[in-house]
């Protein structure tokens, strides 16, 4: 899973000024600025663009910086999504990381108290405001399910956005616990009854920012499989021999979905 990349992110606050050889991460929309040439992820450097940025993070001994750009030589604005197909793996995790930042500094320029514009404490990651209003990024944890009946695995696909086979998922309602959100999620989606709930892992999810907590558990009840054709396109069982596509070490769908391909989902741990 991406999480588990060597080098770690070191996402602690600080307020850096930038040198000329950190990398420079720039935003529009859901594009970065970065060359796919040569088959690697590759971005610009803050000399290279000529702007000075605001520090986001580290990843080992590389220092990141939010910063604007026009292209540039080999340097273009790709869709975000490019970059789980490309190595290294630490810049795609470098890449969507940021863009969950870049979001919520574009999200919060004025105060939702007052109106007045917001500025960027210099203590904390936060933003904050005259008024006495501050603002954390804001992160709404969502849950996937390995749903498994005996030798085969729950996979749905979705009407629009990602296109592949993926486990059953939904977002933590407010006053409700992840665990209530994945058993809502299996009645909801899936027809089957959740029983023995396991926790497996949680990361954070890709391009959307959001904390997505993984679990297992067993079908109880009818198996028909039934889905709400608002949301999804499809769903049906898959025995491990069915699943065609490797754990792709971005996502935690994937892992979660090699884990039961391997026979392994019951010695899953918590993480």
């Amino acid at each position: 899973m991406i999480q588990d990349i060597e080098p770690r992110l070191d996402n602690r606050f600080a307020d850096l000024p930038s040198r000329p050889e950190d990398l420079a991460l720039c935003f529009r929309e859901d594009t970065v600025l970065a060359s796919l040439q040569g088959g690697e992820i590759r971005f610009p450097t803050v000399g290279e663009c000529g702007a000075a940025g605001r520090y986001l993070f580290s990843v080992g001994k590389r220092r990141y910086f939010l910063c604007e750009a026009e292209p540039f030589g080999a340097y273009a604005y790709e869709p975000i999504g490019a970059l789980r197909q490309y190595p290294p793996r630490e810049q795609a995790f470098a890449g969507v990381t940021a863009l969950h930042l870049y979001r919520w500094y574009r999200n919060n320029r004025y105060c939702g108290r007052c109106g007045a514009p917001m500025r960027h404490s210099q203590t904390e990651r936060a933003m904050v405001c005259g008024c006495g209003n501050t603002v954390y990024p804001a992160i709404a944890p969502a849950v996937i399910v390995g749903v498994v009946n005996g030798d085969k695995i729950c996979l749905t696909k979705y009407n629009r956005g990602y296109a592949h086979w993926a486990l059953v998922a939904g977002y933590t309602e407010i006053g409700g616990t992840p665990g209530q959100s994945a058993a809502r999620e299996v009645m909801g989606v899936s027809g089957p009854r959740a029983s023995s709930l396991c926790t497996y892992k949680c990361h954070v999810s890709g391009p959307s920012g959001r904390p997505l907590l993984g679990y297992f558990c067993e079908a109880a009840g009818d198996d028909t499989i039934r889905v709400d054709h608002d949301e999804l396109k499809e769903g049906r069982w898959f025995t491990a021999e069915e699943i065609d596509f490797p754990d792709d070490r971005f996502s935690l769908t994937r892992e979660m979905i090699a884990r039961f391909r391997e026979g392994a989902w019951r010695e899953s741990p918590v993480g």
